[in-house]
């Protein structure tokens, strides 16, 4: 390599997708974010590769033997996913999931 030449590597998020889950039946739909992450590696500005990289963000986990739902961390994701995040996994979301987890499922009787 000529030593006027570099090398960057960017990562970001170039995409980020919410899909409905759950029973098609009713509106207790719970969500998960699909965040699609890209590295570009480029030199002297000319891209030389591109990959990419996805996880899904649920709105918590129910441990073993729990009923309640913990909330799952974002505050080491990008600022957007965040917004997102923050503004998709409503209460009624949340509670979705939780009764999804737990084996519940509500059929909207009794409501």
């Amino acid at each position: 390599m000529a030593l006027n030449e570099s090398l960057t590597k960017t990562t970001y998020v170039d995409k980020t997708e919410i899909v409905s889950l759950g029973s098609t039946y009713t509106t207790n739909n719970w969500k998960n974010i699909q965040v699609r992450t890209a590295t570009v590696i480029k030199e002297d500005d000319v891209e030389l590769s591109r990959s990419f990289h996805r996880h899904v963000l649920t709105p918590g986990i129910v441990s073993f033997g729990s009923t309640e739902l913990t909330v799952t961390d974002v505050s080491g994701e990008d600022a957007g996913v965040q917004a997102i995040f923050n503004a998709v996994m409503t209460d009624e979301v949340k509670e979705a999931y939780r009764l999804h987890s737990v084996g519940i499922r509500s059929t909207g009787i009794g409501a």
